[in-house]
């Protein structure tokens, strides 16, 4: 599988996100990281549960309307189902011991430079250049 390149799609990405994150912590004082939102959605919802599920109703329709105004998005998985509900197991794993997700360290906890945010942005950036290495040069995904 070839990754394609697009570096402006990546770019109006980052700036959407980085954006987000911002307003979030201006407005509202709180971290945009997808697993503390979305738990605080779940049973028995957080106090504050409002912001939260206008948060990932945006982050679910927001790829809607892209397509809706003439956008592709391309998506392929190239495992089957077990190892993708392993490498979900495994992740979730890492954000209960991480105290968070890669969203919460890598866009907000680094913005603060907290130590924590940026140890842990280090590691799973080393474990997804390593996992892609091994799955692409050597087992030959």
């Amino acid at each position: 599988m070839e990754t394609e390149f697009t570096p402006y799609w990546s770019l109006l990405g980052g700036v959407l996100i980085g954006l987000a994150a911002t307003l979030l912590m201006a407005l509202h004082g709180r971290i945009a990281g997808m697993t503390g939102i979305l738990s605080g959605v779940l049973p028995p919802p957080a106090t504050d549960w409002q912001w939260r599920a206008a948060f990932l109703a945006g982050a679910i329709v927001a790829p809607m309307v892209f397509v809706a105004a003439g956008g592709t998005i391309e998506f392929a998985v190239p495992v089957n189902t077990l190892p993708l509900i392993f490498g979900g197991f495994i992740v979730g794993i890492g954000v209960y011991f991480g105290s968070g997700c890669t969203s919460g360290h890598g866009v907000c906890g680094m913005a603060r430079l907290s130590p924590r945010s940026i140890a842990a942005t280090l590691v799973f950036m080393l474990a997804a250049f390593i996992t892609v290495y091994v799955s692409r040069h050597v087992i030959g995904v």
